[in-house]
């Protein structure tokens, strides 16, 4: 028992670094228009979607899939008896949602969030949660809290006001909640919660900021 723990930590641990790819969706956005970004991320979201889904349904893909991916998949994204999209797809799917709903530098730090915040959350709750917390560990979602206010601490603002500081930590709290409770769609709830909050704190108490300045 305790070799397979060990090796699904190892795992864990290779899964998250290649999670840490996802960096380049967030930064390569920052410096280049929204069109383009989407013109470059939706043909290739379609495609990873269209194999995701095929692999399922036809042998020989799914094969080649799991021969190149395999170490990356949990066996829950390998089960063709209960399909479903697997991490890196829906970090494809929620890049290109955050991108079109929301403004530039809430996209931003959502997609970050995402990548810092729940490889931590995955990292620690799997070497020491204890305590259960919805449907992952306490500890995990403690480490999530905290690498999402380093992120906060760490990306760009509008005019850099303590207030914007406030409304990212709560959009932190909230992103590791979401992480907590969406299960295997947390690639795609952790973005969007954390890019709405910021979007909603913004409106509310900081509405002199253009939120579309940066563009």
């Amino acid at each position: 028992m305790q070799d397979v723990q060990h090796y699904s930590f190892k795992a864990e641990i290779a899964r998250k670094l290649f999670h840490l790819t996802n960096l380049t969706i967030p930064v390569i956005y920052y410096f280049i228009p929204k069109s383009t970004a989407l013109t470059i991320l939706i043909p290739i979201t379609l495609i990873v979607l269209a194999v995701d889904v095929i692999r399922f349904y036809h042998q020989p893909t799914a094969d080649l899939f799991n021969k190149f991916f395999g170490l990356l998949l949990r066996s829950s994204e390998r089960d063709n008896s209960n399909p479903r999209l697997n991490g890196a797809t829906l970090v494809l799917i929620s890049a290109t949602i955050c991108i079109i709903i929301f403004p530039k530098l809430f996209a931003v730090t959502g997609l970050i969030t995402l990548t810092f915040a729940d490889s931590a959350a995955a990292i620690f709750g799997r070497r020491f949660g204890k305590r259960k917390f919805f449907d992952k560990s306490l500890e995990g979602s403690l480490a999530f809290f905290i690498a999402a206010c380093f992120v906060i601490l760490l990306t760009p603002k509008f005019n850099y006001e303590i207030t914007e500081y406030l409304i990212g930590f709560g959009a932190a709290a909230v992103g590791a909640l979401a992480e907590a409770v969406s299960g295997f769609i947390d690639n795609l709830a952790i973005p969007v919660s954390v890019a709405s909050i910021l979007w909603i704190g913004y409106t509310l108490f900081l509405p002199h900021i253009d939120i579309y300045m940066i563009r």
